[in-house]
């Protein structure tokens, strides 16, 4: 993640469902579905100003780092977090064993 973005704060809006931050007035965004145990991440989205800018790579990260703390495992059914755990598989432990989708 870019070091200007590292004091953004990570929002859970519960009410639409999604972990986001905000970086000069606008968003980027993952859905989610939270059940007791784990997170399911549904979609990545930043506005169009954001792209390129390295805010959705912020945002996961910055979910990946929460959903650690909550002590919840997660389902990464977006592409793009799942394509980012596949390059950072440290991040892996993460994820609920019933997921199958990497193999190892």
């Amino acid at each position: 993640m870019k070091p200007e973005y590292t004091e953004i704060p990570l929002i859970k809006n519960d009410a639409l469902q999604q972990f986001e931050i905000t970086i000069d007035g606008y968003k980027a965004f993952i859905k989610f579905h939270e059940t007791p145990g784990h997170f399911t991440l549904i979609h990545t989205e930043a506005a169009p100003e954001l792209e390129g800018k390295g805010a959705g790579t912020a945002v996961v990260e910055k979910t990946l780092e929460y959903i650690a703390q909550s002590n919840k495992t997660l389902i990464p059914l977006c592409p793009f977090i799942f394509a980012y755990i596949k390059r950072h598989p440290e991040w892996k432990k993460q994820v609920a064993p019933e997921f199958k989708g990497f193999n190892d």
